[in-house]
């Protein structure tokens, strides 16, 4: 089974692997303008106006407002009262059509909201696309850790407890392009040594669990898992971020853990035991404390 990667959300300028941003020279294809255009919107840059658009995607005013009206009429974009711009539904419900990130998310759901339940933590299902992992479900827990993640949103792999996860699973090419790129900081504790980020890593496969503290955003514990497929391969990351001055990572790990093995279980990994997986979903709150 191919890893899943569903239609990904524009990346944001400024995290790894950005599409967008301030160009020179716009795409030389009709196609590569319309993209361009579609590329400029991202988590930090949700609302655009025309002109903005236009300096982002380096085409002049003059395509922009052409190629911006064809993608509001199809139902790419939306115009708001104020004039300024933003993805449509349409592009929803293309995503929604990509197959294996599809697949993924109807498969694990029943488990993330178990998992959500159990920990009372915000819980999210990622993949890897290219240096950056994509969130493919995020459920937020009320009254839980502020945490930037969200469904479609995308963060630099170092930086995250599931993109480490995806990371250390990686081939050796990929782990060994994102240690020759710059490593962003986003607190005072991500990792941006290269030494320490092979160490994290190389401590992830010996004992399947990613712990970050505090390393995308402040008070924040994420916890992390791999999920696997029918041929044993790494498909996806498990985590949930609670917060670290209340909630002891001894105490999530076990649900985190079973609640992988069920996903990676019910996708066909032949290393998970042969159990009725609802036996797994039926999870007990476990002692956060």
């Amino acid at each position: 089974m191919p890893v899943p990667l569903p239609l990904s959300s524009p990346r944001p300028g400024g995290h790894s692997g950005s599409r967008s941003g301030d160009k020179a020279a716009g795409p030389a294809t009709a196609a590569g303008r319309t993209l361009a255009v579609l590329a400029a919107f991202g988590p930090e840059h949700s609302s655009l106006s025309l002109s903005e658009i236009s300096r982002r995607t380096g085409l002049s005013l003059t395509t922009t407002h052409r190629l911006v009206g064809e993608l509001r009429e199809w139902g790419a974009l939306e115009r708001a009262a104020d004039g300024r711009y933003g993805i449509g539904l349409r592009i929803l419900e293309l995503g929604a059509l990509a197959p294996h990130g599809l697949q993924l998310r109807e498969l694990a759901l029943p488990y993330l909201d178990d998992l959500h339940h159990a920990t009372r933590g915000n819980v999210h299902l990622a993949v890897r696309d290219g240096h950056d992992v994509v969130y493919v479900e995020s459920l937020r827990a009320r009254g839980a850790v502020q945490v930037l993640s969200r469904l479609g949103g995308r963060w630099p792999l170092h930086a995250t407890g599931t993109g480490q996860v995806l990371l250390a699973y990686a081939s050796p090419e990929v782990q060994q392009e994102v240690l020759a790129s710059p490593l962003r900081r986003f607190t005072a504790n991500t990792i941006t040594d290269v030494e320490q980020l092979r160490r994290t890593l190389a401590e992830v496969r010996r004992t399947g669990v990613a712990i970050a503290e505090n390393q995308l955003t402040a008070e924040a514990l994420a916890l992390a898992v791999p999920v696997r497929g029918p041929g044993d391969e790494v498909v996806a990351a498990l985590g949930v971020t609670v917060q670290r001055a209340v909630v002891k990572s001894h105490a999530v790990i076990p649900v985190l853990a079973a609640t992988a093995r069920g996903i990676s279980r019910a996708l066909g990994a032949p290393s998970v035991s042969t159990v009725d997986p609802r036996s797994v979903r039926r999870t007990t709150q476990p002692d956060l404390h």
